[in-house]
């Protein structure tokens, strides 16, 4: 099904944040950090304790949380680091967090660094960078830059923590289960959400500061820490939102910022939210077409009876979740969590085939295997990737929706996305997940204002892409003003994950020497 990919120009292996690159010699790696720039003029003077930070580089062994992280960072290449950044902002001289670096530096004279967020929220950009590491090492970029990934407050080594559910209560399905929307269906059920993650994640002061606000004023913190008078900046999905964010908080202080998988600015959280869903529907749609292409099509032979046909696989784990074989229940949120994580990439689709046909057959593993590659499970039960913290940040970045609003929004979900539209995901009463959560957002809708007068940037759209839909990358363009790479394909995510030497070419022309595509520049997958 794959579109003609060109033959890459250099030697490269697809992976993604969820598949760890391979095992590390474990070696002690000492760093030695750069004279401190001084302050940066054009910075908040409130923050003066907070610049031009000393960074103290070493190895990466000791910041792992998980062991799959531990195995990672032990990589002798790579080095770590943390920055301090005020708890909040309107009181720098209360508490303090702590973000989480990780860099590959240059193996040449460094001209900078780019800083890597891969989306979310609530992924991890030290894991990002050390599971893709061949991939950057193998890119021009990693020649003249160093690569730096952070962890977003909240996230994987920084602190503090956010957390309301423990590895153990994902693994037994205790938590918020999402479907349409999440399984919230009373005010009580709202505030006892919040007030778990208020008391797991340290109190109302470490939980309420994790919006994006506060995320991209930390950047502003950690591009001063590494001596970069302007940023150089990639993000993905969710890390889009922060990249533009940025750059209309300090144009004056852009070097160049490349955005990938961009989510539209167009639309407030409810609307971005169905057009993911539709994006959804629309790669499902692809599958059932490229499985009932066999004869034995676990979906059938007709692809515009591919949902029902699902519905009748995964209605009995409804009332009957499935025992695996490691003693955990399979249900019917895990299975649908599986597929959408497998459709983010046509690689995937015959992963999700196999899992629907072994599923209907009296086996849920393979089903289970596909959820646990969404959360990013490890082998030791550890989750890669926060939803907690996704919550938190989530609940201060958009305006809350009445129950009323929130269950009519389930049934639009299901309106659009057929596939969803079972009972147990849109005909129930529902109440917003962050209804009681303890202060109001710190983001409005359109949650980006005064997009004018800035620096080239460059937006990386794929028009099949099922998360971020490409009509939400063309407004990303627009309101930025920046260039447009449009990318044939149907993934999420292009730069080094769709092993598209096209794609790297201009992105990489981009960001090491500012040349943007022509207009109407297009590759393909």
């Amino acid at each position: 099904m794959r579109s003609h990919p060109r033959p890459p120009a250099r030697p490269r292996h697809r992976t993604t944040v969820l598949a760890a690159a391979a095992a590390a010699v474990l070696l002690p790696l000492a760093g030695c950090a750069p004279a401190a720039p001084p302050p940066d003029p054009g910075a908040d003077p409130g923050l003066g304790s907070y610049l031009g930070q000393d960074l103290a580089w070493s190895g990466c062994e000791d910041t792992a949380t998980n062991a799959a992280d531990a195995e990672l960072f032990a990589n002798p290449a790579l080095e770590c680091a943390s920055v301090e950044v005020p708890l909040d902002y309107d009181d720098p001289d209360g508490e303090r967090a702590r973000i989480a670096l990780l860099r590959l530096p240059a193996t040449g004279a460094s001209e900078g660094s780019v800083l890597v967020d891969p989306g979310g929220p609530g992924g991890s950009g030290t894991t990002f960078v050390a599971s893709v590491l061949p991939l950057w090492q193998a890119s021009p970029v990693a020649e003249r830059f160093d690569v730096v990934g952070f962890d977003p407050r909240g996230v994987g080594s920084s602190t503090p923590a956010l957390d309301c559910h423990t590895d153990e209560e994902y693994d037994a399905g205790d938590v918020p289960r999402f479907g349409a929307v999440y399984e919230v269906t009373s005010a009580e059920e709202a505030a006892e959400l919040a007030e778990r993650c208020t008391e797991g994640s340290g109190g109302v002061e470490n939980l309420v500061n994790a919006g994006s606000v506060n995320v991209v004023r930390d950047m502003d913190v950690i591009r001063d820490a590494l001596g970069d008078e302007k940023l150089t900046y990639l993000g993905y999905s969710y890390g889009s939102e922060l990249g533009a964010m940025y750059a209309v908080a300090h144009p004056e202080r852009v070097r160049a910022i490349v955005l990938d998988g961009a989510v539209s600015p167009d639309l407030t959280a409810s609307g971005f939210r169905l057009s993911s869903f539709a994006g959804l529907q629309a790669r499902f749609d692809d599958l059932a077409a490229f499985c009932a292409d066999s004869p034995d099509c676990v979906l059938g032979p007709d692809p515009a009876a591919a949902n029902d046909r699902l519905h009748e696989i995964v209605e009995p784990l409804v009332e009957t979740p499935a025992p695996t074989a490691d003693g955990r229940n399979l249900n019917v949120w895990d299975v649908y969590l599986g597929i959408s994580g497998g459709l983010y990439s046509e690689a995937k689709w015959p992963e999700v085939v196999s899992a629907l046909a072994a599923l209907d057959a009296g086996d849920p593993e393979e089903a289970l295997a596909l959820r646990d590659t969404f959360y990013a499970r490890t082998a030791d039960g550890a989750y890669g990737m926060d939803f907690d913290t996704n919550i938190a940040v989530r609940c201060m970045d958009a305006p809350r929706l009445t129950p009323r609003e929130q269950t009519a929004l389930a049934r639009e979900v299901g309106e659009v996305a057929p596939m969803f539209d079972l009972d147990v995901f849109t005909a129930g009463s529902y109440h917003s997940e962050c209804e009681a959560w303890p202060e109001p957002p710190t983001r409005g809708e359109p949650w980006l204002d005064g997009a004018e007068g800035l620096p080239e940037t460059l937006v990386v759209s794929v028009t099949g892409d099922p998360a971020t839909p490409h009509e939400g990358g063309v407004a990303m363009a627009r309101a930025l003003g920046a260039g447009l790479l449009t990318v044939e394909g149907k993934q999420h995510g292009a730069y080094l994950l769709g092993g598209s030497a096209c794609v790297d070419d201009v992105v990489e022309a981009y960001l090491l020497d500012l040349r943007s595509p022509p207009a109407g520049a297009r590759c393909s997958l």
